[in-house]
């Protein structure tokens, strides 16, 4: 199978595994790659995705070239060319990446909420240089993740970006060392899943809905959801309350 998805604790762990070809991901590996998405989704008890690629030398060189005819029964697919990128995840997601990370890759890594890269790895829209598009969601994720100015910069020039100035812009979360970039993406998907997850989940959302809205309209929104968890919160300021969580206890990730 060119897509692995595995169950680790309160994560689904769902790999690209094209090693031969750099983790490209043609019309069949899209195919899976959304399958994997949908049956993350339909799974309770998976709290976060964490998205990654077989092996250390690639998370994913994007579309794979050799292979772009088939991608045309994908074109205009809901979940879009490579998998899931036009959908939006109900639940946490994060990007585990080591090596290259480039083109549809990219549109990938951005996709999730959270970045981990492993020492070394670049980052790139290298696909600049052959004449194909950006089509699965990087010309509207990025500039909301690094701001207009370093988004152009990536888009038109195409450049390969080392790990440390993608984490100096804000495109990634964290670095780690060698081969440790899944370690620590599981880390950090069970301290998530270890915080209540009706209000996380809401400013969540509101978070991400909020990009789109003015900034009145945002407020409203997130009053809104405020509404919808205020039991929870009640309840959890009654735990602080009674001495549980002092001194940041519980904060893992």
């Amino acid at each position: 199978m060119a897509v692995n998805y595995e169950r680790r604790g309160a994560a689904a762990v769902l790999t690209i595994d094209r090693q031969e070809r750099r983790n490209a991901v043609d019309g069949p590996t899209a195919d899976l790659l959304e399958q994997g998405y949908k049956r993350f989704v339909d799974d309770d008890e998976a709290r976060v995705l964490i998205l990654t690629g077989g092996g250390e030398l690639a998370f994913c060189a994007g579309a794979d070239l050799k292979a772009i005819a088939t991608f045309e029964p994908r074109l205009t697919s809901d979940g879009g060319p490579l998998g899931f990128t036009r959908r939006i995840s109900p639940k946490p997601t994060i990007a585990a990446i080591s090596g290259w990370c480039l083109a549809g890759g990219l549109e990938l890594a951005l996709w999730c909420d959270l970045r981990i890269a492993a020492e070394g790895s670049t980052l790139g829209f290298t696909e600049r240089r052959f004449g194909v598009p950006l089509i699965d969601g990087g010309t509207q994720r990025l500039p909301r993740i690094v701001g207009l100015g370093h988004a152009l910069d990536l888009i038109l020039t195409g450049r390969l970006v080392p790990a440390e100035e993608a984490l100096a812009m804000g495109l990634l979360t964290e670095i780690v060392g060698p081969g440790a970039h899944l370690i620590r993406a599981l880390e950090i998907a069970e301290a998530l899943a270890n915080f209540p997850q009706q209000t996380m989940l809401a400013d969540r959302r509101a978070a991400i809905e909020g990009i789109g809205m003015s900034f009145e309209e945002g407020l409203r929104f997130e009053s809104a959801a405020a509404l919808e968890t205020f039991d929870a919160a009640q309840r959890g300021a009654a735990r602080f309350a009674a001495g549980e969580g002092r001194g940041a206890a519980g904060t893992g990730a």
